[in-house]
């Protein structure tokens, strides 16, 4: 039996210890450069990763399973709720298009990866669908491919800690690229001046926000999940995964998959409704930080050090491919350079890295059309990351 300070059944101060440390995890990125640079999830994912190896925390609790099975599929729908797919395919035309090759690029570069990386990192299969789904959203992708696939927790902390390291490593790619020559010559780019401020505490600036607001994302939130949860029970009885609907089977009984569909259909049905909601990508992203500070909870700093460098090798695949096919496709239809950097951003980070960037180099014309094209990657991270990472499992 695991012995430690706080008890496994001691329901009231593992989730206290959860929502304090997720709150001083995002004050810390929002309030410091040195927190910022380093992330917040990784400082909630570290913090839990030390309290469980110092003794305080156990490794295993339902109140870890409740995070799992609650609170992030809340996420999901929440994290939805802006975006505006007509919008999107309105003002984003140009970055959507790129947007899209990057995501192709992510696949790609996730079907090599796991290939040369199967018979050397365990669970590849199901790491390989988070990344893959994450590399095209985001952490929402991410958490919720985790979810599915169950994946084991000192894997998923290992895959954070890499893809952290890699995250920062492309970055500092991306943002030097427009200086070298080499591009200049190429494709052309257009420089502009940057900002100094702490993107983080910059994007997460207070916003007006009523009661209503959080009653109604809330409300809407557990309405979708609960209708999501049963209809997919219902359609996996229906039709069955070996019978002749496997593709319905794959759609309609797949709780992530539905749950994620659900939302867009209702926000493309009813646009004036969520435009008007206050709070929800700050919600959502506040129960997403819950998740990190979970996952870092059982994990083995054995295990995460012996881990880490095989899938940092894994995921640098995933992102050079990215990065690479973005690049050749983007002077094939001659993007220009810009476009290109920040829709590989937007795929690989997401929609709030690409607008740091945007922002950084003082494409301030692009900081807003990026933040589109990067929710989009919400939409269509998970459905790609259950198709590779089931096509995945097959080949295990």
């Amino acid at each position: 039996m695991n012995s430690s300070l706080i008890s496994a059944d001691d329901t009231w101060m593992l989730w206290g210890f959860i929502a304090v440390w997720a709150a001083v995890s995002i004050y810390l990125e929002q309030r410091f450069r040195w927190a910022a640079a380093v992330s917040g999830a990784v400082l909630a994912l570290g913090g839990s990763m030390l309290f469980t190896n110092a003794g305080i925390l156990p490794t295993e609790s339902s109140v870890y399973d409740a995070v799992w099975s609650y609170v992030v599929p809340l996420a999901i729908p929440l994290l939805l709720f802006q975006i505006n797919v007509r919008k999107i395919l309105k003002e984003s035309g140009r970055l959507l298009m790129i947007f899209c090759l990057s995501a192709l690029g992510t696949a790609a570069g996730s079907v090599i990866a796991f290939f040369l990386f199967n018979q050397q990192i365990p669970h590849l299969d199901k790491i390989g669908g988070m990344i893959s789904a994450s590399y095209i959203g985001g952490g929402v992708n991410f958490a919720a491919m985790a979810a599915k696939f169950s994946t084991p927790g000192e894997y998923v902390s290992s895959t954070v800690v890499a893809d952290n390291f890699m995250m920062a490593l492309l970055f500092f790619i991306l943002m030097g690229i427009p200086a070298l020559k080499w591009f200049q010559k190429r494709f052309g780019v257009q420089e502009g001046a940057g900002g100094r401020e702490n993107q983080a505490e910059a994007y997460w600036k207070r916003k007006e926000m009523s009661l209503q607001d959080i009653a109604l994302n809330i409300g809407t939130a557990f309405a979708i999940v609960a209708v999501s949860v049963k209809a997919a029970a219902f359609f996996k009885e229906r039709f069955p995964s070996d019978g002749g609907f496997q593709f319905l089977a794959f759609i309609l009984g797949d709780q992530f998959l539905l749950l994620t569909t659900l939302t867009i259909l209702l926000t493309i049905v009813f646009p004036r409704y969520f435009e008007r909601l206050r709070g929800s990508q700050e919600i959502g992203t506040y129960l997403i930080y819950l998740f990190f500070v979970v996952i870092g909870i059982p994990a083995d700093l054995r295990i995460i050090f012996m881990n880490a460098p095989l899938l940092l090798a894994f995921v640098f695949v995933v992102a050079m491919s990215n990065l690479l096919v973005s690049l050749f496709a983007g002077k094939l239809f001659r993007f220009r350079l810009e476009e290109i950097l920040l829709a590989c951003n937007a795929s690989v980070g997401g929609p709030t890295t690409a607008a740091a960037m945007a922002i950084a180099k003082g494409w301030q014309g692009l900081v807003a059309p990026v933040m589109l094209v990067g929710t989009f990657g919400y939409l269509i991270g998970n459905y790609v990351g259950t198709l590779l990472g089931t096509w995945f499992s097959t080949l295990v």
